[in-house]
């Protein structure tokens, strides 16, 4: 029997995806788990696997084509098969990726060149963020040989395209929208409108954690990164306050039996948050080392699902960009997230003398519907006295 191959849903919040390569061609023998195509979700570029196998009979969605989520891209059958009630139903029309709508296109047996949704001729085929880089640099993508399957112009094509010197961005140009953008959109307008959130912020001083990652480098012959340094003081304070690590869900407030950190990846469209599992139960060393591959895949896309969702509490830091003070907007259903400033040089008084000291300021973001201000107010007091007196930081981890 034929097998309908259908845009998938990959997360709760993708609701398209595009095509960006076919990894076989009609004709081909699939067998199951096999992988058909390289998709790109939201937050991520994924293979789409082959649940059955027999032959790949039909391709109707081609490379660089955006659509919804649910709509029909191929169909897998045997040779000899009539596939024709697999192609009965219409396809859905769904935004094209330059942000126009694709015509609908009705499946039937017998068109050979399957029944994609047209594209004008002439149109040069390019991921989302080749067109939405050309848009901004003012490139004719036209004038550009795409290297991707199939000739697509990837974002690596245009790093040796220039735009004309007399060129310039238009005002009031609309560039597309990525479907990272488009899940940011999204998720942010769900958080801000209905969470009451309220803001915490609190000024920590540095020196001594930053003494200590250049010891434990010394004595280890490894050197924690800042964000290790953050998610392990975060681990540490929400162990020992566990009324933080937790969600609201409508008629009870659910804490987490796990600690579960994500940390905020800014990328060129936008943001992911890779997520380090059972926290509480590792130590600076593997935290490092694991944040640090994760960020790593997330800046190429290649996070699986399970590695970007569920985080019970977050980390969102700009002091690398020099960021004094912010705050991060609450991503449901977590109940709290921190969000870090850059370590500054400042003026200390202490007991009428001023020295140099090192401070770093910090901003707790709270839902209301599931903690209050003294229970924020404790975990920030926590999480300054552990980076204050970082020692604790290289005990082992702690079993949950």
């Amino acid at each position: 029997m034929a097998s309908r191959v259908v845009m998938p849903k990959l997360s709760d919040t993708m609701e398209e995806g595009v095509l960006l390569a076919w990894k076989k061609h009609e004709g081909d023998q699939v067998q199951a788990g096999d992988a058909l195509a390289e998709i790109e979700t939201d937050k991520a570029v994924m293979d789409l696997e082959a649940f059955s196998s027999g032959i790949l009979r039909k391709i109707l969605v081609r490379d660089g084509e955006t659509v919804l989520s649910g709509t029909l891209i191929g169909v897998i059958g045997e040779a000899d098969e009539d596939i024709t009630p697999a192609l009965s139903d219409t396809i859905a029309p769904s935004p094209a990726a330059g942000g126009g709508t694709q015509a609908s296109a009705t499946s039937t047996a017998g068109s050979p060149a399957g029944t994609a949704s047209s594209r004008p001729e002439g149109r040069p085929i390019a991921s989302p963020r080749a067109k939405a880089l050309a848009a901004e640099r003012g490139i004719d993508l036209s004038a550009i040989s795409g290297t991707g399957p199939g000739g697509r112009i990837v974002e690596a094509d245009l790093s040796k395209a220039t735009a004309p010197a007399t060129q310039a961005l238009p005002a009031g140009t609309d560039l597309p929208l990525s479907q990272m953008r488009k899940a940011i959109a999204r998720a942010t307008t769900l958080s801000k409108a209905p969470v009451p959130h309220f803001y915490l912020t609190i000024e920590i001083d540095m020196e001594q954690a930053e003494r200590f990652r250049d010891q434990f480098k010394q004595d280890r012959h490894t050197h924690p990164s800042i964000t290790g340094v953050l998610i392990k003081a975060a681990a540490l304070a929400l162990t020992r306050h566990p009324e933080i690590n937790v969600s609201y869900i409508g008629d009870a407030i659910r804490r987490h039996a796990a600690i579960d950190i994500g940390v905020a990846v800014g990328m060129e469209d936008g943001l992911i948050t890779p997520v380090i599992r059972n926290c509480g139960a590792k130590t600076l060393e593997d935290i490092s080392a694991e944040s640090r591959a994760l960020i790593e895949r997330a800046k190429q896309k290649r996070l699986q699902l399970n590695e970007y969702t569920g985080a019970t509490f977050s980390i969102s830091n700009l002091g690398m960009f020099d960021v004094e003070n912010f705050i991060a907007v609450l991503i449901p259903p977590q109940a709290a997230s921190i969000a870090v400033g850059a370590i500054r040089d400042v003026p200390v008084l202490t007991k009428g003398s001023v020295t140099a000291g090192r401070r770093m300021k910090v901003t707790l973001s709270c839902d209301h519907r599931a903690l209050d201000g003294l229970q924020g107010a404790q975990f920030l007091k926590e999480f300054k006295r552990i980076l204050e007196h970082p020692q604790e930081l290289a005990q082992t981890g702690t079993a949950q």
